[in-house]
C-alpha cells in the first residue's frame, strides 16, 4: 500500500463537555400524549436553501453542507431534533435536552442554529414522517479537533422521556492522491483487494472540472466563484484553515487564482503549475462526498490486516442525496437538484420498509424500486434488475441521486456521461428482456409491472394463491393487477390480456430516443423569449420528469388552476401540439375525432360500467375512477379488470402507446359485451345469421333482405333473411325521412330520438286499437296507427315515435269479440 501526502495523527479518547437543557412552557391547550419518536439528524443546507431562506433569518454567508455525518474540523454540522409529523403530538414535548461529548482537547460546544424555524425537514419524503421539534429543535455543532463527537438528546414530553443520540466523525481532508495509494486494486494482508475505484474515477467529469476550468477548456466565464464546488473542502472559514481542504491549502502554499487561464497549446497549464498538495484536492474527489478520511486512512494504516471493508471506520456511504445538493441544488446552473424536489421520486412510499414488512421479508423484494439502498443492490447482484435479493438495506431512503448514477464511474459505459448505473436492458415481470429503450433502459427496470405476467396473475388471483413473484413473498400477499407505473409495458405494447389478437402499437418504442428520457427529461429553458422567468423551468422537464406543470391564479377567494403540458417535446413528430389531449383518430368509435386522453376516458369510462362494483358480481353500470376486484369475479370480469388498471396506472391515457391502450379497452369491452367490431351488433348475433363478425353484410346500418336494416331486426328479434318480415311490422312504426321503413325507398340515414314500445297478448280473431292520451285527467284518448286483426294468439310488439311529448299515456281496446 503506498501513502501519498501529507499524514496527521487522529485522537481518539473522549470527554463529555457540555450540556445544554432548554425549557419552555406551553400555554397550548392539553392534548393527549404519544409515544415518542424522535431522532438526531445533520441537515443539509444547500445554495438553493440560502436563497429560499434568506429573507427569514438565514445567513446569506451561510456555509453549505451535505449533511454528512463525517465532516472536517472548523466547519458546521446543523443538528435536528426530528419527530413524528404530527402537530398535535409535537405539541406535547415540553423540554429538550441537548449534550455533546467530544475527543480529548476539544472546546467545542453546542450553539444555536442559524437555521430559521420555518426551515423544514431537508428531504420531502421525511417531512411526510418528521418535523423539527417546535421546542429547541436545532442546534449547530462546529468540531475544533479530529476524533469522534457524540451529540445526545433527552427529548421530553407529558407522558415521559426518550433518549436520542448521534455520533460523528471529524477529520482532516488527505486528498485523492492518497485515496488512490490503496483504491487501485492494492492487495490486503488478510487476504483479497481494496476495491478498484481510483481508475474509473478518474475518468469521470468530476474528476477533471477543477482542472479543465483553471486551464481554460471551459470558458473565459471560469472564476473564483466556481471553485467552491469544483474543488474538495473549499471552506473560507477561518476556524477551518487547518481541515486541509482547498482553501486552507491554497492560503497555506500562498497559491492564487490565476489571472489569465492558460491556452490549451501552452506547454506548462495552471494545474500543473500548482503544488502536488493542492492538486490532491482540486476537482471533486472522494471526500467531496464521503467525507474528509482522516478518520478512515489512519485506522487503515495501522489494523490494515483482517479489516473488512464494508464495515472500515471514519467514512459516510451516502444515500441521501444531500451530498450531491450541496452544489447542484443551485439554480438555474446547476438546477438537477432543485428540479428533483418537484418529482415523485422525492416522495416514494416508505410503505416498503415497514415494520411489517421487514418483518415478513416482503421489504426484501420491494424496497430494490422503492429505496436507493435496495435499488443499488439489486443491480449490483443481477445486471438484469429482475432476481430476488435476500440481504440488503432495508433502511428507507428516497429515489435520489445515487439511486441512477453511479458517481465512481465503476460497471459505466465509457461514453456516459451521466454515470447511469444501467442503460443496456430492463428485464420485465413477465422475463421479457427489453434492449431497445436507450438511456430509458434504465428507467425500465422499476417501470414496469413486477407482478409478473398478465395471465398468471390472473390464474393465481382466480386460484387464491400468492401473486407476487418471487419466494421472499409470503402466501399472505396477494395483489390483483400490474403493479404500480407499469409505463415499460405500456410503452413497449406487452404483458396484458390480449384474448388471442394482435394489438398494434405506437412507434414511440423505436423512434424516441432513449425513450422514457427523451420526453421526461427535456431540457426547459430558465427564461422565456421575450427574458421572464419560465414557471415551468423546475417544475417539469429535466430531473422532475414531469411532462406537466401546474399554474395557480387568484381571484378573491377563488383559486384557478390551470395546468400546463409541456408538450414542446412532440411536436418533431406531431407538429404544433400544445397539449397532450390532441386529436388523433377516433379510437373510442363516438363519431368525431376527440382528443386522444379524452378518446382513453371513455373507453376506461364505458369498461368500467362493465365491471361490478366493490362487493358486487354483477355490472355496476356506473363509471369506476378505481376498481376493487372481488375474489368471486369471472375471469372474463378480471381480465377486463386487469386491462382497465394496466391502463389507468400507466397514467399517460394513451400518451404512451395510444393504439395498444385503445385496443385493449375495446377487446375487453368486446369480451364482456360479445360486441367485437366498433359500434356492431353481438358476435353470436351477426355469425348465426351473416357466417362472421368482418361479414359486411352483418354491419349495423346494412339494409337486410327484408329491407329494413340490421340494427332494427335484431331490436325486434327478426330474421334479417326473412323476406317476408316486413310484414308483420304495423303501419307506421318507424318512419326515416317521412318514408315508411321497407317502402320503394328504404334509406339508411335514421334518427330515432325518443319511442315508446307497447307489447301485448292477442287473441286470433279480435282486433286491436292502440290509443294514446297527454292527460288523464280530460279522457280524450286518440287512435295510434290502424287497427290490428290478430291471426293467430302471440305477442303483439308496436313501437311508435314520442319526439316531442313532455308525457304520453298508453292503451290497448279491443273494437270486436271474437
Amino acid at each position: 500500500m503506498k501513502i501519498k501526502n501529507r499524514t496527521r495523527k487522529a485522537q481518539c479518547c473522549l470527554l463529555t463537555v457540555a450540556l445544554i437543557g432548554m425549557a419552555a412552557t406551553l400555554s397550548a391547550a392539553p392534548v393527549s400524549p404519544f409515544a415518542l419518536n424522535a431522532r438526531i439528524v445533520p441537515r443539509p443546507v444547500t445554495p438553493e436553501d440560502i436563497i429560499l431562506y434568506t429573507n427569514s433569518g438565514l445567513p446569506a454567508n451561510i456555509e453549505v453542507s451535505g449533511g454528512l455525518s463525517t465532516f472536517a474540523i472548523g466547519t458546521p454540522a446543523y443538528l435536528e431534533v426530528e419527530v413524528i409529523n404530527n402537530a398535535a403530538d409535537a405539541a406535547t414535548i415540553t423540554n429538550i435536552a441537548w449534550s455533546l461529548t467530544t475527543p480529548i482537547g476539544s472546546s467545542a460546544t453546542l450553539t444555536a442554529s442559524p437555521l430559521p424555524t420555518n426551515m423544514p425537514v431537508f428531504l420531502p419524503s421525511d417531512r411526510l414522517l418528521y418535523q423539527v421539534s417546535p421546542v429547541n429543535g436545532r442546534m449547530l455543532l462546529r468540531p475544533d479537533v479530529v476524533g469522534e463527537y457524540t451529540v445526545s438528546a433527552t427529548v421530553t414530553n407529558t407522558s415521559g422521556t426518550t433518549n436520542v443520540s448521534a455520533s460523528f466523525h471529524v477529520g482532516t481532508y488527505y486528498g485523492v492522491f492518497v485515496c488512490e495509494g490503496c483504491h487501485t486494486d492494492s492487495p490486503m494482508p488478510a487476504g483479497g483487494y481494496v476495491p478498484e475505484i481510483y481508475t474509473p474515477w478518474s475518468t469521470t467529469a468530476h474528476a477533471s472540472i477543477f482542472t479543465k476550468g483553471v486551464d481554460g477548456l471551459l470558458g473565459t466565464h471560469y472564476g473564483v466563484n466556481c471553485i467552491k464546488c469544483h474543488t474538495t473542502g473549499y471552506d473560507t472559514n477561518a476556524s477551518a484553515l487547518l481541515d486541509g481542504g482547498f482553501y486552507g491549502v491554497a492560503e497555506e502554499d500562498g497559491w492564487t487564482f490565476p489571472t489569465n487561464l492558460a491556452n490549451t497549446n501552452v506547454a506548462i497549464s495552471n494545474y500543473s503549475l500548482m503544488p502536488q498538495n493542492l492538486q490532491s484536492v482540486a476537482n471533486i474527489t472522494c471526500e467531496n462526498c464521503h467525507g474528509p478520511g482522516s478518520q478512515h486512512i489512519l485506522p487503515a494504516v495501522e489494523q490494515f490486516a483482517g479489516i473488512t471493508l464494508p464495515t472500515w471506520p471514519g467514512l459516510d456511504i451516502p444515500y441521501t442525496v444531500g451530498a450531491c445538493e450541496q452544489c447542484h441544488d443551485d439554480a438555474p446552473g446547476h438546477p438537477q437538484g432543485t428540479q428533483w424536489y418537484a418529482s415523485s421520486h422525492a416522495v416514494t412510499t416508505t410503505t416498503p420498509t415497514s415494520a411489517r414488512d421487514v418483518a415478513s421479508g416482503a421489504a426484501e423484494y420491494c424496497v430494490r424500486c422503492h429505496t436507493t439502498a435496495g435499488f443499488i443492490a439489486i443491480v449490483s447482484n443481477n445486471a438484469a434488475g429482475n432476481g430476488i435479493i435476500t440481504t440488503t438495506n432495508v433502511t428507507y431512503s428516497a429515489i435520489g441521486c445515487q439511486t441512477c448514477h453511479e458517481p465512481h464511474g465503476l460497471t459505466v459505459p465509457t461514453n456516459d456521461n451521466y454515470l447511469l448505473r444501467v442503460v443496456a436492458s430492463a428485464t420485465f415481470g413477465d422475463g421479457t428482456v427489453i434492449t431497445n429503450g436507450g438511456e430509458g433502459n434504465l428507467c425500465m427496470n422499476c417501470h414496469h409491472s413486477r407482478n409478473g405476467s398478465a395471465v398468471t396473475n390472473v390464474a393465481n388471483w382466480l386460484a387464491g394463491v400468492p401473486t407476487w413473484p418471487g419466494a421472499a413473498v409470503p402466501p399472505s400477499y396477494r395483489d390483483f393487477g400490474p403493479h404500480d407505473n407499469p409505463q415499460g409495458d405500456m410503452i413497449e405494447g406487452i404483458n396484458a390480456i390480449t384474448y388471442g389478437l394482435t394489438i398494434p402499437s405506437s412507434a414511440h418504442r423505436l423512434t424516441v430516443t432513449n425513450s422514457c428520457v427523451g420526453c421526461h427529461m427535456q431540457s426547459i429553458a430558465s427564461t422565456n423569449s421575450n427574458g421572464s422567468k419560465n414557471p415551468g423551468f423546475l417544475l417539469s422537464g429535466g430531473h422532475t420528469w414531469e411532462m406537466s406543470y401546474n399554474v395557480f391564479t387568484t381571484n378573491g377567494s377563488t383559486i384557478t388552476t390551470n395546468k400546463i403540458d409541456q408538450a414542446g417535446v412532440c411536436n418533431q413528430c406531431h407538429g404544433g401540439i400544445t397539449n397532450f389531449d390532441f386529436p388523433v383518430e377516433d379510437y373510442a368509435d363516438v363519431g368525431v375525432i376527440l382528443g386522444v386522453q379524452t378518446e382513453v376516458q371513455i373507453l376506461l369510462n364505458e369498461l368500467s360500467m362493465l365491471l361490478p362494483l366493490p362487493g358486487g358480481t354483477t355490472p355496476g353500470g356506473v363509471v369506476q375512477s378505481s376498481i376493487t376486484v372481488g375474489t368471486n369475479w369471472t375471469q372474463a370480469q378480471l381480465n377486463a379488470a386487469y386491462n382497465w388498471e394496466f391502463v389507468s396506472a400507466d397514467g399517460s391515457l394513451g400518451v404512451h402507446n395510444a393504439p395498444f391502450a385503445t385496443g385493449l379497452l375495446k377487446a375487453s369491452i368486446a369480451n364482456l359485451t360479445g360486441v367485437s367490431v366498433p359500434g356492431g351488433l353481438p358476435d353470436e348475433w351477426v355469425t348465426n345469421y351473416f357466417g362472421s363478425i368482418t361479414n359486411a353484410a352483418g354491419a349495423p346500418d346494412a339494409v337486410a333482405l327484408d329491407g329494413i336494416p340490421n340494427w332494427l331486426n335484431y331490436a325486434l328479434g327478426l330474421n334479417p333473411n326473412a323476406t317476408n318480415s316486413i310484414l308483420t311490422l304495423p303501419n307506421g312504426v318507424v318512419y326515416a325521412n317521412g318514408n315508411a321503413l321497407g317502402g320503394n325507398t328504404p334509406t339508411n340515414t335514421l334518427e330515432i330520438s325518443t319511442a315508446a314500445d307497447i307489447t301485448f297478448d292477442t287473441v286470433a280473431g279480435m282486433t286491436y286499437q292502440i290509443q294514446e292520451a297527454s292527460s288523464l285527467s280530460d279522457g280524450v284518448w286518440t287512435d295510434v296507427g290502424s287497427p290490428i286483426v290478430a291471426t293467430n294468439t302471440a305477442s303483439v310488439s308496436y313501437l311508435t315515435p314520442t319526439v316531442g311529448n313532455l308525457q304520453q299515456y298508453f292503451r290497448v281496446v279491443s273494437t270486436n269479440t271474437p
